[in-house]
């Protein structure tokens, strides 16, 4: 058995971690409610852009009446045999099964695509998620060729892919979730939808943490692309919290004064809603094959865009309630610990003193 002063640096040891766990809680705490935030504000702008096309979708024909082709590639629906998954975890651990039910949820989905004979390419968002792959699969190799015609005067560039492999990495994002500009998700969602023009892939797949509330949360696997309805999420797989991790959740949520409720709509989100719905006929200046241009990429970017923030939001939400289930504990370890001491000190002195009277008695 340890010794007391053994026993008194153990404590020692164990406050000093309760005092740092306790401190990124108050931290994940502060962070998730910025981030929540965040994703509320997000809501009104996604959602006016979903009426706008949604309203421009009832008014126009899909098909070009000449042509008969559809309005834009994105509608296009083709055979699944290239799919590209985004996966969408986290930069830091600490943060409970959140990052390892995201890889889990991935690999399910990849196994799933690979028995079915299909080619799987890998955008990994956060450093875990690239963590997840960075040894497990290699990475794609591209080839951007030149043709040059008219004496030099026009230049024609093309991009050849060489697979290798039926599971390949096309991109790693480490900055994505430090934080969240729409410019640089923007630049992501342009290079999808070019290899989704080019059918060098047939479908696009979203992995992550679907954010409502500190206990309603689930991971999710959404269909991205084609696009089959605007405005709505197409969920091809979800896992929700357990009763446990939600019980977890909430108290960890309460003793920071965060509510465990869905925040209810703002007048805002009402108005946002409303927009572009009215059975009129509104004139538009440009031609519709023009407004899907520069629509439709403007509608998957800001898909991914929320995805990341609630991403973000539950990352958060995960520490604080992990950090809190660490403190706790902390707590109990040093209860039993100074019981412990307290056992062996009073054995000592207990020892001391039957010594003590021992040798008097002898005396």
């Amino acid at each position: 058995m340890a010794n007391v002063l053994d026993l008194r640096r153990r404590i020692r040891s164990v406050k000093n971690t309760r005092q740092i766990t306790k401190a990124m809680k108050m931290v994940s705490a502060a962070k998730l409610r910025r981030a929540q935030e965040r994703a509320l504000q997000a809501r009104p702008y996604a959602q006016m852009l979903s009426n706008v096309l949604e309203s421009l979708v009832r008014r126009t024909d899909l098909y070009n009446e000449a042509t008969g082709e559809i309005m834009h590639p994105l509608l296009v629906e083709r055979e699944e045999k290239s799919v590209l998954l985004v996966v969408i975890a986290g930069d830091k651990g600490f943060a409970g099964g959140f990052n390892s039910n995201i890889g889990k949820a991935a690999q399910k989905f990849i196994d799933e695509r690979v028995k079915l004979g299909q080619n799987v390419d890998l955008e990994s968002v956060g450093k875990k998620a690239i963590g997840f792959y960075k040894k497990k699969y290699a990475a794609a190799n591209y080839e951007r060729t030149e043709e040059h015609y008219d004496n030099d005067l026009s230049t024609h560039f093309e991009t050849i892919r060489h697979r290798a492999q039926q599971v390949e990495v096309t991109g790693e994002h480490t900055d994505f979730l430090v934080k969240t500009e729409f410019e640089a998700v923007s630049k992501l969602s342009h290079s999808i939808i070019e290899r989704y023009e080019r059918a060098e892939i047939d479908a696009v797949y979203l992995v992550y943490n679907e954010f409502k509330s500190v206990i309603s949360q689930r991971i999710v696997v959404e269909k991205l692309l084609p696009i089959r309805k605007l405005g709505s999420h197409e969920i091809t797989a979800s896992e929700v919290l357990s009763d446990e991790q939600r019980e977890a959740a909430a108290k960890a949520a309460t003793s920071e004064g965060i509510s465990v409720n869905e925040p209810e709509e703002t007048q805002i989100e009402k108005e946002a809603k409303k927009f572009g719905t009215a059975e009129v006929d509104y004139i538009f200046d440009q031609a519709p094959e023009r407004l899907f241009r520069h629509l439709m990429p403007r509608y998957v970017t800001t898909q991914i865009f929320h995805a990341l923030l609630e991403s973000v939001a539950s990352e958060h939400a995960a520490r604080m309630t992990a950090t809190d289930a660490a403190t706790k504990n902390a707590g109990d370890l040093i209860d039993s610990l100074s019981l412990t001491m307290n056992r062996v000190r009073q054995a000592a002195i207990t020892k001391e003193i039957i010594e003590i009277v021992s040798g008097a008695a002898a005396l």
